[in-house]
């Protein structure tokens, strides 16, 4: 029979390869917690970027379109105007 000293450390032992065990476990499955996060968060980041760029683009689209209807009107004012100087052919009394 073996002595409380040798039982303990039997124990002991048997307790420190259990807890190795489960701590590696417990490593893999942080590991793949971590992943799995840093791939949400980079989703997210990609998604914030698309959607910042996205309403980049509407402001600018805006602008650029408002600025095609102040032309255009410009340009009929600037016509009309054009067409109200021009010299008025008159025609001959003959």
């Amino acid at each position: 029979m073996a002595s409380r000293a040798e039982r303990f450390k039997k124990a002991a032992v048997k307790a420190a390869k259990t807890a190795r065990k489960w701590a590696d476990t417990a490593r893999r499955e942080a590991d793949r917690l971590l992943k799995e996060a840093q791939k949400r968060a980079e989703t997210e980041q990609r998604r914030k970027r698309l959607t910042a760029a996205l309403q980049r683009t509407g402001r600018l689209l805006k602008a650029a379109g408002r600025a095609a209807i102040v032309a255009g009107i410009a340009a009929g004012i600037a016509s009309a105007r054009a067409e109200s100087r021009a010299r008025k052919v008159r025609k001959k009394k003959r």
